[in-house]
């Protein structure tokens, strides 16, 4: 900005030593480096404030942009999903009315395709359970002390 050599500022410094003097030189130095130190200090603090003020403006910005993409969105699900409940009314209501008259809710009951569903299948086979001594069946406890218990021998 100011185009100040050394030999510049050695020229100011002896001029403010004549005038001032050699006393009052010392105290003078030492106020302006505070000074001059606070003002370095406002300027930045007004250059973060302003840097925070336009970060915050950024930011309202995207947020804004944001949640209207999200609004699009939602408003394109809500249409979609009104579409497909038309449809699917329109569908089901036609099955219901020509397949399954017969039954009060229209549709047939639900019925598992195995007999037994709730009974676990292991993976393993009985066939190889039975011949390797693997327990296929849970024996409560008094039967299992029945089983192990020895015979009396007289």
């Amino acid at each position: 900005m100011f185009d100040i050599g050394v030999t510049k500022i050695a020229i100011i410094g002896a001029i403010a030593l004549i005038v001032i003097g050699p006393e009052k030189l010392p105290a003078l130095a030492k106020t302006l480096g505070t000074l001059l130190g606070r003002a370095r200090r406002y300027v930045a603090d007004v250059k973060d404030e302003v840097n925070r003020s336009m970060d915050l403006d950024e930011l309202r910005k995207m947020r804004d942009t944001v949640e209207e993409a999200a609004r699009d969105v939602e408003d394109s699900i809500q249409t979609s999903a009104s579409d497909f409940e038309k449809g699917w009314t329109e569908t089901t209501g036609s099955i219901a009315n020509s397949q399954f008259s017969g039954s009060s809710t229209g549709f047939p009951e639900y019925k598992h395709p195995k007999k037994k569903w709730r009974i676990k299948q292991g993976a393993t086979p009985n066939w190889y359970k039975s011949r390797t001594g693997i327990r296929t069946r849970a024996l409560s406890g008094a039967a299992r002390v029945a089983r192990f218990r020895p015979s009396k021998v007289s």
